[in-house]
């Protein structure tokens, strides 16, 4: 049964021609990517882009790079790497710095490749699938304390020798004899002369 796969025409690869990017189905398939923002899961393509061979380790983020590969902001780029390494699918092996050097960076999905140029002890700190291990980003998530808040107390006055007492609902029950209005009558009714 002929299905175009096994023709005898010259060399049917099935694809379009040129290079591809492999993501392992357990990347696709972790928790940890499951969370990742959209512009980080670009981004993590632009970063697999970049892999051929062996060159893990030197991939590269940079604004120039990025920008002709149709990136616009930088403060999309930088929330994106971080939540990358954050999640263990990136690892930085060179930290850059001003004026002319690039951070490097590394896809952890992959054997780290041993290149000269890392920062020191980048080789050790290395963990290959570290988006396996890492907790998946909640994002949203409510505010669920677990040890409830107590109720705070309100200390007495100078000078009050009666203590504030509470109802059952929490409320506070004045225990001034005073009222707010002046001893002298009430403000708006006191004309000056």
């Amino acid at each position: 049964m002929a299905n175009g796969r096994n023709s005898s025409k010259k060399k049917v690869t099935g694809r379009d021609n040129g290079g591809f990017v492999a993501l392992p189905w357990s990347v696709l398939d972790c928790p940890a990517y499951a969370s990742l923002s959209s512009s980080a899961r670009s981004l993590l393509l632009e970063f697999a882009r970049q892999f051929v061979r062996d060159n893990n380790g030197r991939l590269l983020a940079t604004r120039a790079y990025l920008l002709k590969r149709g990136w616009k902001s930088s403060d999309v780029v930088h929330r994106a790497k971080n939540e990358l390494i954050a999640a263990g699918f990136i690892f930085e092996t060179v930290k850059g710095h001003r004026p002319n050097k690039a951070s490097w960076y590394a896809l952890t999905w992959y054997s780290l490749d041993r290149l000269p140029g890392y920062d020191h002890g980048a080789v050790e700190s290395f963990v290959r699938s570290a988006y396996s291990m890492s907790q998946p980003l909640v994002k949203n998530a409510s505010v669920n304390p677990r040890i409830r808040a107590q109720k705070a107390q309100i200390p007495p006055l100078i000078g009050v020798t009666n203590t504030a007492s509470s109802l059952k609902d929490g409320t506070i029950r004045p225990i001034f004899s005073s009222t707010s209005i002046p001893h002298d009558g009430h403000h708006l009714e006191n004309h000056l002369h």
